[in-house]
């Protein structure tokens, strides 16, 4: 963040100084939550978590170097104290402990509005361009190639992973500095208005819709309220702004006549103005294109896994070429960007030759998909064909349509050809993605519903061999990465992991 007095910070947040004997010491650092990771010169935000509440870790915040405490009331060392107001604080998906009173949530609120401050002072200085990302799925992805193809371009702060609520929001825009030319911003949403208020914290001028699909279903109730809460983006776009929008999906093409900004289309479809041609795919599933721009056209050959990541790329292209990047610096930066963010699209070989596709972050209906198709083609390339495994858990938040996407994504697995399929969980979720196999024509044991984690492990330990490629994809609440994390790390003569006989 911008250095600010706390005499500033209290103005900007609407907050009263305590404890406080010279108002007009300054905040050099940082904003954290977390008191292990404070250093000298930053703010500490004191909330009330799940497991602790960080107003009883002030003094230690402090006594590492934290100038004062953002709180919700005072506690004895240097603080802002900031109080709720009824009606004014938006609901929030952060995970709150003891906030029955509101005051988690006039923290997180002040949170925002620190970052506000701070972000307009650096783009009213000409210094800083805010870039948003949104879409059903692919917005982490995207995020990280946003990241690699405008390092070139200037100095880039983009939120570690899938940090993009309430809280991580403010938290990343509030990383951003005099020194920062880029920042960029994934969007999450649970709800309708959510979008619009964490564009208000950090307005952006470009914006990135991706897609609209089935995440979140059971809170939007429609794809076309998820559409319409996606949108929100492009709504809060300047007139001098430019909205990225993929032509490939309808609902998103149609935001056209949502926004004033200048749109740039992109896809395969004709009528994109950043295209995709002669797609093609490697052994790993990573995917050669050639990227036509009104700039002129280029070969591409991408690092990420996936033929859904060209879409991905196209989004980064142009968002690229907007901010003054040549051709030959994005497909550089494109061609070298690999997974940043932990347990998506994840490809590593082990040790005893079992490739493991750690996608196990998260899961949507779209995002399984899209695996389940890397899957196969990975297993498919190469002289001789390999097993292929997908080991799947439940994905959440889809509401009635719960029972009818498992159902789908279990045939989707048969018809694929995917050579054994494990569901994990006793849910009716998991049932249905069995059952779905099933009546698609599974036989024996090609798909099997195992309880839980430890009985999927223990079956990969005994019938995995080398050379078969293995996905783990679930919700993140399933916590399915043990699955992958076990392989990865493995032993070579663990189970039949490290077998290289010949096999049928």
């Amino acid at each position: 963040m911008i250095e600010m007095t706390l005499r500033e910070i209290a103005d900007v947040v609407g907050g009263t100084l305590h404890d406080v004997p010279d108002p007009e010491v300054r905040v050099t650092g940082s904003v954290e939550f977390d008191s292990r990771r404070i250093g000298s010169g930053d703010l500490f935000l004191a909330l009330p978590g799940e497991r602790s509440d960080g107003h009883d870790y002030a003094a230690a915040a402090v006594a590492a170097g934290a100038i004062a405490v953002l709180a919700a009331r005072p506690v004895g060392v240097p603080a802002i104290v900031v109080t709720p107001s009824p009606g004014s604080v938006p609901s929030s998906s952060v995970a709150l402990a003891a906030d029955s009173d509101g005051s988690g949530a006039a923290v997180l609120a002040a949170l925002g509005d620190l970052a506000r401050a701070s972000v307009q002072r650096l783009t009213a200085a000409g210094t800083l361009t805010v870039v948003g990302v949104t879409g059903s799925s692919g917005k982490t992805s995207t995020k990280d190639l946003l990241a690699a193809v405008l390092a070139p371009l200037g100095t880039v702060v983009a939120p570690p992973g899938s940090f993009n609520n309430e809280l991580g929001h403010p938290w990343t825009a509030l990383r951003a500095n005099a020194d920062t030319r880029f920042l960029v911003l994934e969007m999450s949403a649970r709800g309708p208005g959510h979008i619009a208020a964490l564009a208000e914290v950090a307005p952006p001028s470009i914006g990135v819709v991706l897609n609209v699909g089935t995440a979140h279903l059971g809170e939007f109730g429609s794809r076309e309220a998820i559409a319409k809460t996606k949108g929100e983006l492009v709504q809060a776009l300047p007139p001098t702004g430019l909205a990225v929008l993929n032509a490939d999906d309808p609902q998103v093409a149609a935001m056209t006549a949502r926004t004033t900004a200048r749109v740039v289309m992109v896809g395969q479809s004709d009528n994109a103005d950043v295209r995709a041609t002669d797609i093609r795919l490697d052994h790993e599933a990573r995917a050669g294109f050639t990227l036509h721009t009104p700039a002129g056209s280029i070969p591409i050959q991408l690092a990420v896994h996936g033929e859904h990541q060209v879409g991905n790329a196209l989004s980064a292209a142009a968002v690229a070429l907007e901010c003054g990047a040549d051709l030959e610096t994005i497909a550089r930066s494109l061609s070298g960007a690999h997974a940043a963010s932990a347990r998506r699209m994840d490809v590593q070989t082990t040790a005893g030759g079992v490739t493991v596709v750690n996608d196990s972050y998260n899961a949507n209906p779209d995002s399984v998909r899209a695996a389940l198709k890397a899957l196969v083609t990975m297993s498919r390339a190469g002289e001789r064909p390999r097993r292929s495994w997908a080991v799947l858990g439940e994905m959440g938040e889809l509401g009635e349509e719960s029972v009818i996407e498992h159902d789908l994504i279990g045939r989707l697995a048969v018809r694929l050809d995917v050579h054994r399929l494990i569901v994990v969980g006793t849910g009716r979720p998991s049932r249905a993605m069995h059952q779905g196999a099933v009546m698609e024509g599974s036989w024996g044991e090609e798909a099997i519903l195992v309880p839980d984690i430890g009985a999927a492990i223990a079956l990969l330990d005994d019938e995995v061999e080398a050379g078969d490629v293995v996905l783990v994809k679930a919700s993140k609440s399933v916590g399915l990465w043990e699955v992958a994390e076990h392989l990865i790390n493995a032993e070579p003569s663990s189970g039949r992991t490290g077998s290289t006989e010949a096999r049928d």
